[in-house]
């Protein structure tokens, strides 16, 4: 049975619509996702994860690499 894990990620960077919707696309590659929903508005993204198959570093990373600064606020 899978453990998961809800993350809020505050995210730096985001300046429009399209923004939100390219990291919810890249944080969809992910293994073990199970969903993402960014808000522009309020500066995060919160995911939902299988925590034996996905890390919170693995989403700040993917976050990260989509050339946003990514760090988790709170995680439950």
């Amino acid at each position: 049975m899978a453990t998961t894990t809800t993350l809020t990620v505050h995210v730096e960077g985001m300046h429009c619509a399209s923004c939100g919707l390219f990291i919810d696309e890249q944080l969809e590659e992910l293994d073990g996702l199970l969903s993402s929903r960014t808000s522009v508005r309020r500066g995060t993204t919160t995911v939902t994860i299988d925590a034996g198959r996905c890390s919170p570093a693995a989403v700040t990373d993917a976050i990260t690499a989509a050339g946003y600064t990514a760090q988790v606020s709170q995680q439950t």
